[in-house]
């Protein structure tokens, strides 16, 4: 509200007492503390000691943080409160006698409490003007005073109402003793011994009836008193009338900086008053301008339009061009890869096959011989056999499962093949039709070219005109000159030659026009193809530097993979063979173990049965028959076991090579996508810059059409009787156009 800014700090501190060792019994870390509390305790005490003596220059705040923390508290611009909490008891005597006197000292530092208050420029302004109202009110007064003291030296008496009220001027000094405090003035402020011998010259100056009830001497001795009192005042308004003339001379440093200021706003609005005539001088002219180059505007725009189009669809066409390049170069990698996927699938399949079938052969011969030459089993060997075979059966299982998976993807990658082929054909076809596009471009650009040449044979004739229709001026000046004298014929002769002179000049400024427009057109088509060109080197340099990139990563990634496969194919294989040993293993314990049994089940019944004996040795034939089975089963299932192993683990690896092969294709679109908006942003800029060219060029043709309007004044001069044309010929300048560029010879 009153634009006043205050500001304020509280500190809050708790202060530890003293403590002593031989009381508390510290030790350690509460030793540590209690030695840390009493040395920032020692620095507040030498500090305080230091402001209550007032002696010393130097008071030690930067002993401790504490000190320095309470710098403001202590002496400085704070309100301090301290509470002191003492015991009563005799045991803490010593504690509560230093705490008491440390207290007493503290109570006699005195600190200068001052407002902290920023004012802004407003209201030291507005302080400024009530200390100057208030000046000028007291230089009315004192020069009121003046007058009452002059009519007292004459001897005259001043009615009370007629005297000068010193309560208000005191009242108001002491107004400005206070408002002043802040600024320069305060110096100027009144003491109180002035005011109470104010007051006495008041009593003293009551009146006419005081006068008449004393004596002669009595008159006398009072009035000498009353002179030495009046020579008082004399002083006390001399010292007054410095301090006004001290005012007087702040007021007129302020009055000369607002009448500098006032000045300085004056010229300032003279300046704009100057610039606006200026600038609606200026709009005028270019009113003018505007109308005149509402023609030429047209053509300009209906061409810059034209040309506009015919670049933005050139550069669409190179943007689709280089996307479907892009995208088919893409295309063309993924087709190779996953040919080369399929290849190398296919071959793992047949290799996979051929062996499965080997394995699958040897299996069966080797049953079928092993089947042949025992003897028919029973019923428990064939059970036996059953569980023995599952493995078996169960290995061919997976087999089937996964040649039926891997089938599955070679139709799935086949259809995909047929798919990018498809798409290959399409972007094929595309780019034959850009191509298509960017010659018709071509041959709109060749027609362009002829129009231009075309435009300057027309130039070349019309040159040729105007020299022939100068040399015929020259002949219709000279023979105006020599045959006739007479008004009417010189009238109609000028007239006819400012027809054919204004004639000639309106085709000259047309085709000047349309040369300028046909050259700027060129020159921005020409820069245009030319950036498209460079546009285009650097994208097909970037876009083999990435191929390389792409094929040395490739090439790395491939190495790092194939390492990774072999480790972890490795312990893949390493798993199963520890698996399948320990089940094989098991089994022969198993099968150990019931050997064992039954040799001792025969051997108890052949000391009862001998003829059982031929029974035991056939027994234990057919299990060593069996053993030496399985082990060849065994041998045959663990090769077959890593073949699979080893398969699975190869088509789980090219998994992750497509995943990679992906992520490289959206990267290398993310790219190629940077790169088009990069070249969208230069596209612009230079759009930008062709426009400004183009506005440049337009201030330039305004300039040259406004010094043809002032020159063409001394163009077309009538034909006066008995002047000379050759001299009329050499002051006038002839406007020609020669090898596309224009030039005044004068």
């Amino acid at each position: 509200e009153n634009e006043k800014k205050l500001t304020g700090k509280l500190y809050l501190v708790d202060l530890a007492g003293s403590e002593k060792v031989s009381k508390t019994g510290a030790e350690g870390q509460v030793l540590d503390e209690a030695k840390n509390i009493n040395k920032s305790l020692s620095a507040l005490g030498n500090v305080i000691s230091a402001l209550a003596d007032g002696t010393k220059s130097h008071v030690p705040y930067r002993d401790s943080k504490l000190t320095r923390i309470l710098q403001e508290s202590l002496g400085g611009n704070a309100r301090t409160t301290i509470i002191i909490c003492c015991s009563p008891a005799s045991f803490n005597e010593s504690e509560t006698k230093s705490t008491l006197e440390f207290g007493k000292r503290a109570k006699c530092i005195k600190n200068s409490v001052t407002v902290n208050e920023e004012l802004t420029a407003e209201e030291w302004k507005r302080r400024w003007e009530k200390e100057r109202e208030k000046v000028a009110r007291l230089k009315g007064q004192l020069s009121r005073a003046e007058m009452e003291l002059e009519r007292w030296r004459q001897g005259e008496t001043v009615n009370k109402d007629e005297q000068i009220n010193l309560n208000e001027t005191d009242e108001t000094l002491s107004i400005t003793q206070s408002t002043m405090s802040l600024s320069t003035v305060a110096s100027t402020a009144l003491s109180p011994t002035s005011t109470t011998n104010a007051l006495a010259v008041t009593n003293l100056l009551g009146g006419p009836d005081l006068r008449a009830s004393i004596n002669a001497d009595e008159w006398e001795k009072e009035r000498s008193a009353l002179y030495q009192q009046l020579d008082e005042k004399d002083d006390e308004i001399n010292n007054l009338a410095q301090t006004i003339e001290r005012l007087k001379s702040q007021t007129t440093d302020q009055d000369e900086i607002f009448s500098q200021a006032r000045k300085d706003n004056e010229n300032l609005q003279a300046e704009l008053n100057r610039l606006q005539q200026e600038s609606e001088s200026a709009k005028e002219e270019v009113k003018e301008v505007l109308q005149a180059l509402e023609e030429l505007a047209v053509n300009y725009d209906q061409k810059t339009q034209e040309v506009e189009t015919k670049s933005k669809e050139n550069e669409t066409l190179v943007q689709e061009l280089d996307a479907k390049l892009a995208s088919l170069n893409g295309i063309r990698e993924e087709l190779e890869s996953l040919r080369e996927a399929s290849q190398t699938q296919r071959k793992r399949f047949l290799d996979m096959i051929l062996v499965l079938l080997r394995d699958v052969g040897d299996i069966g011969g080797i049953m079928g011989g092993q089947m042949n030459e025992q003897k028919k089993p029973t019923i428990e060997n064939l059970d036996q056999a059953e569980e023995e075979f599952t493995l078996a059966r169960l290995y061919m299982s997976k087999l089937k499962t996964e040649s039926r998976s891997i089938t599955g993807r070679l139709s799935e990658l086949e259809v995909e093949k047929v798919d990018h082929q498809k798409g290959i054909e399409l972007k094929d076809k595309e780019l034959d039709e850009a191509r298509l596009l960017i010659q018709q471009h071509e041959a709109k650009m060749r027609s362009m070219l002829e129009s231009i040449k075309e435009l300057e044979e027309k130039k070349r004739t019309l040159e040729q005109t105007q020299d022939s229709l100068n040399e015929e001026l020259v002949k219709l000046r000279a023979q105006g000159s020599v045959a006739g004298s007479t008004s009417d014929v010189q009238k109609e002769l000028s007239q006819q030659m400012e027809q054919i002179s204004e004639q000639h000049q309106k085709q000259l400024t047309s085709l000047r026009d349309e040369i300028r427009t046909k050259e700027t057109q060129m020159e921005t088509l020409k820069d245009s193809l030319q950036k498209l060109e460079l546009a285009y080197d650097k994208l097909s340099n970037d876009h083999e530097k990435l191929k390389k990139e792409e094929t040395d990563k490739s090439s790395r990634l491939q190495e790092m993979t194939l390492q990774q496969e072999r480790r972890e194919q490795a312990k893949q294989d390493l798993k199963g063979l520890e698996e399948t040993v320990a089940k094989e293993l098991q089994t022969l314990h198993n099968l150990r173990k019931l050997f064992v049994q039954d040799l001792q089940a025969r051997l108890r019944k052949s000391q009862k049965q001998p003829e059982a004996e031929e029974d035991d040795s056939g027994g234990s034939a057919a299990q060593k028959q069996k053993i030496s089975f399985l082990e060849n089963n065994l041998d045959q299932l663990t090769k077959v076991h890593k073949q699979l192993v080893r398969e699975n683990a190869d088509l789980r690896c090219e998994l992750p090579k497509l995943e990679k092969r992906l992520k490289a294709t959206m990267d290398r679109v993310k790219s190629l996508e940077q790169a088009l908006k990069e070249a969208k942003e230069s596209a612009m800029k230079d759009r930008k810059r062709y426009q400004c060219e183009v506005d440049r060029i337009k201030e330039a043709v305004r300039q040259r059409n406004l010094a043809r309007r002032t020159n063409a004044a001394q163009i077309v001069k009538p034909i006066r009787a008995g002047v000379n044309p050759s001299t009329n010929n050499a002051s006038t300048p002839i406007p020609t156009i020669r090898g596309g560029s224009q030039s005044t010879d004068q």
